[in-house]
């Protein structure tokens, strides 16, 4: 367990803007990870291993990509306990991102929405802070998550999706195809059929290439939005099969405000996260489930507050989770809290 109780820092970060306390965090963790300060916050690793997608998961709960854009503190979010950790969205070229104020807590509903827009320092600086971390040297699984750059046109997505998947390849654990943020342009339009049928046929070509020049093959699992009907499941599920995609991740963040009608920030644009994105992710879970069948990798994540939470998503067919808005709300116990629980649940 860590030694410093979350519940002592929580006031002050709140206390900050959120992107501020967002900076403020990723800092001391840069600074902290692999020295003694790393106790005040790390948690003993709960082994639970499960093998997915020809990888061996340490354990069941991993870290959603956008926290740690640029991969400056994989070591250190990983003391917290995960078995896995998904850094990113990374684009081939630096961006800025959008316009600030672009991150709003909403902490009646335990929840954030962010506008962010894919801010990342490029392909080069996220690859060379991968490449310095330990994480996958101690065993755990590192998953890298891949976008667009916002001014590349819409029709010219996949060279920025291949160009990326290049640059990570080799230092991935899976890669994660991510085409479900809100806050780029037109990007959830690549959900769609034939937009999501070129793409992934691109994605797969380039990667059996990158597979033969380096003597191995890495899982690319896609990130999908809890936004969907039930047809468009169906047909993103044909599609990932169609194309040898080796898992899914369900979901990303969601535009409904239905959840938190009267908040204050409730009607600022961007992608709503946290507890009001339950339900709606497990719903695309369960479906996700029914149309891809047994064994086909499901990573849960969206709305994930408590172990209770975690065990929901397994319950709709999620094979493994991860957790980002819930860090921020809840801090690393939560992740103890639910590697623990799902090794009661195996036990029962």
């Amino acid at each position: 367990m860590s030694f410093v109780p979350y519940g002592l820092a929580r006031p002050f970060l709140f206390g900050l803007d959120p992107e501020t306390a967002h900076e403020l965090t990723l800092g001391s963790l840069a600074r902290a990870q692999g020295t003694p300060l790393q106790l005040a916050y790390s948690n003993t690793f709960v082994p639970d291993a499960i093998e997915l997608a020809g990888l061996r998961f340490p354990n069941r709960v991993g870290l959603a990509a956008g926290l740690d854009k640029n991969a400056r503190c994989i070591d250190g979010l990983g003391a917290m306990g995960f078995g896995f950790v998904e850094v990113g969205t990374v684009t081939p070229r630096p961006q800025p991102g959008n316009p600030k104020p672009r991150m709003f807590r909403l902490p009646e509903a335990n929840a954030l929405i962010n506008r962010l827009g894919f801010n990342n320092d490029g392909l080069d600086a996220f690859v060379a802070n991968v490449k310095r971390a330990s994480f996958r040297r101690k065993g755990r699984l590192l998953g890298l998550n891949i976008g667009k750059n916002a001014i590349t046109p819409i029709e010219e997505a996949t060279g920025d999706y291949l160009a990326a998947l290049e640059g990570v390849y080799p230092h991935a654990d899976y890669v994660t195809v991510n085409i479900s943020s809100p806050n780029t342009k037109n990007l959830r339009a690549l959900q769609s059929d034939e937009a999501l049928d070129a793409l992934l046929s691109a994605v797969a070509q380039k990667r059996e290439q990158l597979a033969t020049r380096h003597g191995h093959r890495v899982p690319v699992f896609v990130k999908i939005a809890p936004d969907l009907d039930e047809a468009q499941v169906q047909v993103i599920a044909a599609t990932l099969r169609r194309h040898g995609m080796d898992g899914v991740i369900a979901t990303n963040t969601t535009t409904s405000r239905d959840a938190v009608k009267g908040l204050p920030h409730a009607e600022e644009a961007g992608g709503l996260s946290g507890a009001p994105v339950l339900q709606a992710s497990n719903r695309v879970i369960a479906q996700l489930r029914a149309a891809l069948g047994a064994g086909y990798p499901i990573i849960g994540v969206g709305g994930i507050l408590s172990a209770d939470d975690a065990l929901s998503k397994l319950r709709a067919g999620a094979d493994v989770v991860q957790i980002y808005t819930g860090l921020i709300y809840k801090g690393p116990k939560l992740v103890d809290d639910i590697a623990r629980a799902f090794k009661r649940q195996r036990t029962l």
